[in-house]
């Protein structure tokens, strides 16, 4: 299954990107260029979410569709490049038949 969420990357000043999807709290991700970035926050975004349902926890809904920012925001930050990406998203018996055929390897 897949769902797509919204991304924001912030361009550190004087140094590499950061980013985060606000509709999943605590998946954040760092990389040294955009191209980079929204690689490593897709595979960040698949390994946080395959994590959530092995601990049985309810997939977030990709509810956020734009963001507002203030200048506070813009402190540390030299511009924020905003993007939806689509992820797989695992379901328990995916993983439990991947679980399954690791242990009988």
């Amino acid at each position: 299954m897949k769902k797509t969420y919204l991304v924001v990357f912030g361009k550190c000043k004087g140094s590499n990107f950061s980013g985060h999807a606000p509709d999943v709290p605590g998946c954040i991700s760092a990389g040294d260029t955009l191209e980079e970035m929204v690689a490593m926050m897709r595979e960040a975004l698949e390994f946080h979410l395959e994590t959530m349902v092995e601990h049985g926890e309810a997939i977030p809904e990709a509810v956020t569709h734009d963001v507002n920012f203030s200048s506070v925001d813009f402190e540390d930050v030299e511009y924020f490049v905003i993007q939806k990406l689509d992820v797989n998203v695992p379901i328990r018996e995916q993983i439990e038949k991947g679980n399954a055929k690791h242990q009988a390897a």
